[in-house]
């Protein structure tokens, strides 16, 4: 890639000395950078929220700090390190900036055109490099929503690294939602069907996405181009791909069957996993032996230094950090100066040290007061919520439950905290890419916040049900996700009025879907 023009020494965050103009889009800019103070090349990318998400900005640059902190956690040598993120400059104009690493080498796409006909050994060793990546990521769960060439990188000595994790997901105000244009977050090329209909998405859209990369490896071209992007969506949703063997027979059969798989429009007959994907690349890698001493060529790291973490692995709880409160440290933490720590960390935005905390001292204070007192209660009620604003949802998940149960076993099940407690469990669901699992959980929640009359409740009902039909369109149901949104969209006028914007985005949703299916 060419150089761009220099940006005559901006420094951002009083440290970060922009240099060259790397890369630009519609969302912001990529730039090489200096940090003066670590004496270090790094990468910036700029990014402008007022481009992107108008009135909800604010939303917006609360959502990219937050997952700029769940995406620097995961450790993996196949992602970008992310050293620092914040905001520039005052106002409606102010920027987002993420500090990366600065990655040597050459991104996929230019990898490929500079490859033709691009090795399938390559091909093979580029998918099970990702494979590795993706099951990491996934079992946070993190989605990525954006996997394609431009978004890897293939270093000099042939590992592979991927970019702007995190960043896409930013871009979407929710998991599921339209950008105000009417379009679903992503790149059309490489968008999913059930990412292009606007449904939930989950670890079997990244998946889709590898296949669409593994096939363009293989064969030199995308399996769906099209002059227009609804035209590719619809070639996504109706469209059979060419198997790669008609064009590349010396393809290994069963990287071909891999591949098709991975295509399926269906999410239900994708691999189960980035690890089971793995596991059907590793009979077609390089044998062990010497690594060819050419730059960029991807099989070299192949004596297996690199397989991904076990399928669905459990996030293991953390142990309290070095530098926690005294009281954390002693035998018997005193859980009130724990919670003061708690709500001073929390009030600062150090999530993860007050999801630490809690953890630490919620046996003592069970040992103090007892399992099932208030104040125990209240820690644990804390502790759920600050998991899932951490992003941990796998931790989450049994909280809510043991929480839900034990509301419904004293107040019944149609008590509102309950309620909430489950519907905050479907959520970890969703996010874990259990779309079948919350699905049938949402269902099971709403006729309890139907039969209820207060205003609140009625909203409650309505964001359930666009749940429930983002959700049928993840597992392909579109003809149940049509009829279900064009209720909504009726009884959504009838409590807000036509312009309010969750009718709108209802609307805008159909709209897209009649399209798409059209």
């Amino acid at each position: 890639m060419s150089a761009l023009p220099t940006s005559g020494g901006r420094v951002i965050a009083g440290r970060y000395e922009l240099s060259t103009l790397i890369g630009q889009g519609g969302m912001g800019q990529v730039w090489t950078a200096y940090d003066q103070r670590l004496d270090r090349r790094v990468a910036v990318k700029l990014l402008r929220p007022d481009r992107v998400a108008g009135a909800e900005a604010d939303e917006l640059r609360r959502r990219f700090l937050r997952e700029c902190r769940v995406t620097a956690q995961v450790d993996h040598p196949g992602l970008v390190t992310v050293h620092d993120a914040g905001t520039e400059g005052d106002g409606p104009s102010s920027l987002l900036y993420l500090v990366m690493q600065y990655i040597d080498g050459s991104d996929l796409a230019d990898h490929l055109a500079e490859h033709d006909p691009y090795p399938w050994q390559w091909a093979v060793s580029v998918a099970a490099q990702l494979c590795a990546v993706l099951s990491a990521v996934h079992a946070v769960p993190i989605v990525h929503r954006d996997l394609k060439p431009r978004n890897v990188m293939v270093k000099k000595d042939g590992t592979v690294t991927v970019l702007d994790l995190g960043v896409a997901s930013v871009m979407d105000t929710d998991t599921t939602r339209l950008t105000h244009t009417g379009s679903p977050i992503g790149t059309p090329a490489y968008m999913a069907p059930e990412q292009a209909m606007g449904g939930a998405v989950g670890p079997y859209t990244d998946l889709y996405a590898l296949g669409v990369l593994l096939h363009e490896l293989l064969s030199g071209d995308v399996p769906f181009a099209g002059t227009t992007a609804l035209g590719i969506l619809h070639r996504h949703l109706y469209e059979a791909p060419l198997p790669v063997r008609r064009l590349r027979p010396e393809v290994p059969e069963p990287l071909e069957n891999l591949v098709l798989r991975l295509l399926a429009k269906d999410p239900q007959h994708r691999p189960a996993s980035a690890q089971r994907t793995y596991e059907e690349l590793l009979p077609l890698l390089p044998g062990r032996g010497v690594p060819t001493g050419r730059p960029l060529d991807p099989t070299r790291p192949f004596l297996r230094p690199h397989a991904p973490w076990p399928d669905r692995a459990v996030t293991p709880a953390p142990q309290p950090a070095g530098a926690a409160i005294q009281g954390v440290q002693d035998e018997r933490p005193d859980v009130a100066v724990a919670v003061d720590e708690v709500k001073r960390l929390l009030g600062e935005g150090r999530i993860t040290q007050a999801v630490d905390i809690l953890g630490a001292i919620l046996p003592a204070a069970a040992a103090q007061h007892g399992e099932h007192s208030p104040v125990v209660r209240t820690l644990r009620k804390q502790y759920a919520a600050t998991l899932m604003d951490d992003g941990q949802y796998r931790r989450a998940l049994p909280e809510l439950r043991r929480l839900a149960d034990e509301r419904a076993a004293e107040a019944g099940h149609a008590d509102p905290a309950s309620l909430q407690f489950r519907y905050e469990a479907a959520q970890c669901l969703e996010a874990l890419g259990e779309p079948a699992a919350a699905l049938a959980e949402y269902r099971a929640l709403l006729p309890y916040y139907e039969n209820q009359y207060a205003t609140t409740d009625l909203r409650l009902a309505l964001e359930v049900r666009r749940r429930i039909g983002q959700l049928l369109l993840a597992v392909g149901d579109r003809g149940a996700a049509h009829e279900t949104l064009v209720r909504l969209l009726h009884d959504s006028e009838r409590l807000h009025g036509p312009g309010h914007p969750f009718p709108a985005e209802v609307r805008r949703t159909l709209q897209w879907l009649g399209q798409v299916r059209g």
